[in-house]
């Protein structure tokens, strides 16, 4: 089977396929589904044994071989961007000024006086922004600056190549950027045996660094014996600096074979010979790669001093030729030239990095780099490339055969997605008359050469995860998501609780404009902190209540400034003058300060809580405590998969556990039982009652409910008849011949007992399938796939009746707030059944082809939460701004009856609310800007309470300062929603355009206004945001906008509607999969391995991965896996005799085994929902479902993979500054 031909995508979600039965196949989440895939599917191109345990570890995906099919030089430069170099870099003439040391985020400037938080340390530099990215010759479309070398005449036999190659000088011949602070320098060599260790942001005067890949070799026939083995890699394609810009090499598009059209640009046939003619070699060098941060300095000794030189195992390495720092030709040869050498040293086997310590353990982390970098280590060589187009290759360039995609010899193919040769592109490679010859293997950029998400991540948590964050520095980006950190509340909200896609917000509406970088918030008001972080403090300020602007209304919070000795205070969100209330007066220290200051939270702190008073209450009257209402479908499909029986069950034990303020106090909240079919029931439970009492309503087009008294009530008080009922409902319905279901009464009847009994409260709805019986809310199966992808597929996410959206207006006006739980066998539209949980601030939860006995665990998880969980009732959340911003859109999951107030029926600890602002007048860089959100909801005790979070942000009249300062993760959560919302409205495609063209402006603006001035061959990422392409991609190809055939509807909409309230952390491991080589876990330590880069590529045969991305837990068992290892994991050595079907790992005696499962159970902790396990073996059936989360790579659905997609971008971006 061809590898561009698209083999049978399995569901990652779960809808069965017609005509596959018979393999199990999860849903989303993991529910195990009575379907598989067709005997025949794509031909594992993965990697073969020879490939090496796992992807380079430690802060090397970089230390490998020198790498196959770019060279780059890395010129540093002083603004910090990251280019992704595709063409010659001139001397900087811009840009962050140089700083030394490792630098803090932040742009607090000093001197900036506040109310509340402690007085400002002078504000940390941080790291230069922008890095040009510099890969060799790369083949960019479009027309190239001229290059200053010579060309000598093409030679026209292999020999006379051959023949020049060996003659060829070693020399400074490269172009040496003129400009401030270069100097070309000669090489010696070798490298000497040790050099500077990197620090994160030192920036030395450009010296140049070759990397990445040589032109495919003209003989690749002689075998190289392998490197030694004992040493970790010290290679210069070692670790980039670390933060230093992320310099894309000139990204190379593959090239398919002649015959077929290149997906990024045509490439003119090659010579007779098969080859792209080439000017005598000068030593390595090929397009310089700029990097704007410090050299390359070797971490550790070059590997010369660590056994025999190099050279003479074939072509010299590049740590042999100059120094890393060194400004001569890069990668001069010593010995003979490469290309007459053979296959790459990087077919011989693993990478050095995984054979000892990681490079890090060499010296100070490494930032990765954003440079384009060595191919992937560990790769066999592949045919001649003879097909290469762009640049002209420059002298030295040496031959490496071009990347493949695994062990198994399949060339990766071109880019489904991406059409077309560019318009315009320049024929540098062959005379285009030259005959074509057989289609060649396609050409690819190197993976290793570009942003690694692994490396940005180890970066962040090297660099920002000993420190605890302090808040008060206003404008400084927080750690990482994935950085495990600790928060000290010192006058802004805590990154828990709000993150900001910028943290230096525009000063004016131009210049937001002309960057595109959104300007938004992710707000999370009731997040749960981790036990070493204080709680908000709760403050009541009395009979009057809080105090707050006149004007604006703003609370109190350390933005207000006392004057007039302390009698009035200055609203910093309106600049409005308010008097003091008597008994809250205070006087000022000689700082203007109030002595009082600290003793209060609500000026020093930017989290805490105000008790209110009857006038925040409805009707001026306080609040009943709130109740929990348990709803469930007893038709035959809910009794015959177990669900009944299993809800019955747990609901005996669960109800001692229902929310409370105070541990040690049983909780007030009361709770009613209703069972249904087409008709409903309804159970008094009173507590004098020796039985409980059952009562029919079938008239459901009028509900209303038959009981007020015994209905709803105390736990304790009703143990024994609760206990009686839930013992007799299984009973009672087990020989049910029902099969339909009613869905809008049942919501009805919740609403009508809550309003009867005058409180606020939840409904937990147990459902099974599409409510076809006749009743309100009745619906069809509506479920059309000819649908997708054309202009009518909006209409599948959109509701297919008014009636839900009424009733869910009528559920937020009460208080109601409405979890869903989905048993479903086939389409049950929850596009619809969804529109009142997420108008509500309720959740949904799905579990497709439930099965009892593999699915049980994680439903009974998902219930124990969701019952448990602290939240508040009947909310509204507003949230103010500074003079010169406000907010104009919300994403999430609530209801808004006008444009400012955000109304949730309830509000639990993990859903978010995402504002966006927009500028309505001018902002100034002295003031900042500040935002508060305030939320005032109902306790679980019945108190009315706010919840205050303040946040201030610097603001900027520079785009350098924009760029410098933003969080790629908050922005991909923005666009993420944005996106999943316009689906309602437009088709997917132009969604999907949209978003590309939104970061190509983004990107483009930064090349535009901030980067040193460059070739235009060169994508040049600003370093805050290097990784802003690998992580649109993944949304892009997400299940949502561009869904494989077998993804259904609804767990489409699922999907959509899930997103829409996920906070950062879930939304980042959602989109791009946490991937864990176990193989390298340490059973002493106790820390988690390095993660690897979610690429088919990084997979060893011999390991065993655990990949989770906050829905799913996969652990995925290659087939040459050590027998110890399987022994240790699974109880058997044997791979054949792994079952499949597992949901849990058997709890053996041995070290590795408990430190596995509790590495398991920690990542399910953190997640809010429970992930269901699911062992995948190579080559099983299943394992096309574990590709699907590989999301570096092309997918089955049309998906580019990240290489590809860069190129993409970049021809964009090209487009945009043309």
């Amino acid at each position: 089977m061809n590898v561009n031909q698209q083999p049978h995508m399995a569901s990652p979600y779960g809808q069965p396929q017609p005509g596959y039965q018979g393999y199990p196949q999860p849903g989303y989440g993991g529910d195990n589904v009575p379907s598989g895939y067709p005997a025949q599917y794509a031909p594992y191109n993965g990697p073969g044994s020879a490939y090496q345990q796992g992807p380079p570890q430690g802060y090397s995906p970089y230390a490998s071989f020198p790498s196959k099919t770019l060279t780059t030089n890395l010129v540093s430069d002083l603004s910090s961007s990251s280019p992704l170099d595709l063409g010659m870099r001139g001397p900087p003439t811009s840009g962050a000024p140089p700083v030394s040391g490792a630098q803090n985020y932040s742009q607090f400037g000093q001197g900036e006086t506040q109310n509340g938080p402690p007085p400002m340390v002078a504000p940390p530099q941080r790291p230069p922004v922008s890095q040009p990215y510099t890969p060799g010759a790369v083949n960019l479309p479009g027309p190239q600056p001229p290059y200053g070398q010579q060309y000598g005449a093409p030679p026209v036999s292999m020999q006379q190549m051959t023949n020049q190659m060996a003659s060829m000088q070693v020399g400074s011949t490269a172009p040496s950027p003129a400009g401030p602070g270069y100097a070309p320098q000669s090489f010696p060599q070798a490298p000497p045996v040790s050099q500077p260790p990197f620090s994160t942001a030192q920036v030395q005067p450009g010296p140049t660094q070759s990397y990445g890949h040589p032109l495919p070799s003209t003989q690749p026939s002689f075998p190289r014996p392998p490197l030694p083995t004992s040493q970790p890699s010290a290679f210069p394609a070692g670790p980039p600096p670390s933060s230093t810009p992320s310099q894309l090499p000139g990204v190379m598009q593959p090239q398919p074979p002649v015959s077929q059209p290149s997906p990024y640009h045509s490439g003119p046939p090659p010579t007779s010979t098969g080859f792209p003619p080439r000017p005598p070699f000068h030593g390595m060098q090929g397009l310089p790669m700029t990097s704007q941060g410090p050299p390359m300095a070797s971490q550790g000794p070059p590997m010369a001093s660590q056994g025999p030189p190099m050279a003479s195992h074939g072509p010299p390495m590049a740590s042999h030729g100059p120094p890393m720092a060194s400004h001569g030709p890069p990668m001069a040869s010593q010995g003979p030239p490469m290309a007459s050498q053979g296959p790459p040293m990087a077919s011989q086997g693993p990478p050095m990095a995984s054979q000892g310590p990681p490079m890090g353990s060499q010296g100070p982390p490494m930032a990765q780099a954003n440079h384009i970098l060595p191919t992937q280590p560990g790769m066999p060589p592949g045919p001649i490339n003879t097909s290469l187009s762009g640049p002209p290759p420059q002298p030295g360039m040496q031959g490496y055969p071009p990347q493949q995609n695994g062990a198994f010899g399949q060339v990766r193919g071109s880019q489904p997605g991406y059409t077309g040769p560019y318009p315009g592109q320049q024929n540098y490679a062959a005379p285009s008359t030259a005959p074509a010859p057989a289609p060649a293997a396609p050409k690819r950029l190197d993976p290793d050469s570009i942003p690694s998400p692994i490396q940005v991540i180890e970066d962040d948590k090297a660099n920002k995860g000993s420190e605890p964050f302090t808040t008060g520095v206003r404008g400084q980006a927080p750690p990482l998501v994935t950085t495990k950190f600790q928060v000290k509340d010192q006058g802004n909200a805590s990154p828990r609780y709000i993150r900001c896609t910028a943290y230096n917000m525009p000063c004016n509406s131009d210049m937001a404009k002309q960057s595109q970088v959104p300007l938004a918030a992710v707000i999370k008001p009731l997040a749960h902190l981790p036990p070493d972080e204080t709680p908000p403090y709760l403050v009541d300020h009395g009979e009057s209540g809080p105090i707050r602007c006149n004007r604006c209304k703003a609370y109190m919070c350390p933005y207000m400034q006392f004057i007039e000795g302390g009698r009035r205070f200055q609203c910093g969100f309106c600049s409005c003058v308010t008097e003091v209330p008597p008994h809250y007066f205070q006087h000022l220290d000689h700082t203007g300060k109030r002595v009082d200051c600290y003793d209060r939270p609500e000026l020093s702190m930017g989290s805490y809580e105000f008790m209110t008073t009857v006038d925040y209450c409805k009707n001026n009257k306080f609040p009943q405590p709130p109740a929990f209402i348990f709803l469930i479908d007893v038709s035959y499909n809910a009794v015959k998969n177990g669900m009944v029986g299993i809800v019955c069950q747990e609901l005996k034990t669960l109800l001692d556990y229902l929310p409370r303020e105070n541990p040690d106090v049983e909780s007030n909240i009361r709770v009613g039982f209703v069972t249904y079919n087409k008709v409903l029931h309804f159970y008094n439970v009173k507590a004098s009652l020796a039985q409980p009492q059952m009562m029919v309503v079938s008239d459901v087009a009028d509900m209303f409910v038959p009981l007020l008294d015994g209905f709803l009530v105390n736990v304790s008080e009703s143990r024994v008849v609760i206990e009686s009922l839930l013992d007799q409902i299984p009973e009672m319905f087990a020989d049910t011949r029902e099969t339909e279901t009613v869905f809008g009464p049942v919501i009805q009847a919740g609403l009508e007992a809550l309003k009867a009994a005058d409180c606020v409260g939840k409904l937990f709805v147990f459902h099974s399938s599409l409510p076809i019986a006749e009743a309100p809310g009745k619906l069809k199966n509506r479920e059309d796939k000819k649908l997708v992808g054309t202009d009518k597929e909006k209409s599948l996410f959109q509701p297919q009746v008014s009636f839900y959206n009424t009733l869910a207006k009528e559920c937020v006006a009460q208080g109601c707030c409405v979890d869903l739980f989905l048993f479903p066998n086939q389409y049950v539209d929850v596009a619809t059944l969804g529109v009142v949980p997420t108008s509500t601030g309720g959740s949904i939860y799905k579990y497709t082809y439930f099965q009892a006995p593999s699915d049980q665990e994680r439903f009974l998880n998902d219930m124990r939460r969701d019952v448990q969980k602290q939240m508040g009732f009947d909310a509204v959340m507003r949230v103010r701004t500074s003079t010169g911003i406000r907010v104009t859109d919300f994403f999430g999951s609530f209801f808004m009856s006008n444009t400012t107030d955000v109304e949730l029926a309830g509000l639990d600890c993990d859903k978010t609310v995402t504002v966006e602002f927009k500028h309505d007048d001018k902002l100034s860089e002295e003031t900042g800007a500040l935002m508060q959100c305030a939320v005032l909801y109902t306790s679980c005790s019945g108190q009315r309470r706010l919840r205050i979070h303040n946040m201030a942000v610097n603001c900027c009249s520079q785009l350098a300062d924009l760029y410098r300062n933003c969080e790629t993760d908050t922005i991909i959560n923005y666009f993420a929603k944005y996106a999943y919302r316009s689906v309602l409205s437009s088709p997917t495609k132009n969604v999907r355009d949209s978003l590309m063209n939104q970061c190509a402006q983004i990107l483009a603006c930064y090349r535009k206004n901030c980067a040193s001035p460059s070739s235009a061959g060169q994508l040049i990422l600003p370093e805050c945001m290097k990784l802003l392409p690998v992580y649109l991609n993944c949304v892009l190809k997400s299940d949502v906008l561009q869904p494989g055939a077998d993804v259904s509807l609804d767990d489409r909409a699922y999907l959509r509607q899930l997103v829409s309230t996920m906070d950062v952390a879930e939304s980042h491991v959602f989109f791009y999969p946490c991937l864990l080589p176990l193989q390298k876990l340490d059973v002493e330590s106790m820390t988690l391995p390095m993660a690897v880069r979610d690429s088919e590529e990084r997979l060893s045969r011999g390991g065993v991965y655990l990949l989770e991305n906050g829905l799913n837990i996969f652990l995925w068992v290659g087939v040459n896996a050590q027998q110890e290892l399987l022994q240790n994991i699974f109880g058997t050595p044997a791979f054949s005799q792994i079952d499949s079907n597992m949901t849990s790992l058997p709890a053996l005696d041995n070290p590795f085994s408990k430190s596995l499962r509790e590495i398991i159970e920690s990542i399910r902790a953190q997640r809010s929902r429970y992930m269901k396990l699911m062992v995948v073996k190579q080559e099983d059936k299943l394992e096309l479902i574990f590709k699907h989360f590989l999301v570096e790579d092309k997918n089955n659905n049309g998906g580019a993979s990240y290489v590809d997609f860069l190129c993409h971008m970049h021809k964009e971006i090209r487009q945009l500054l043309s």
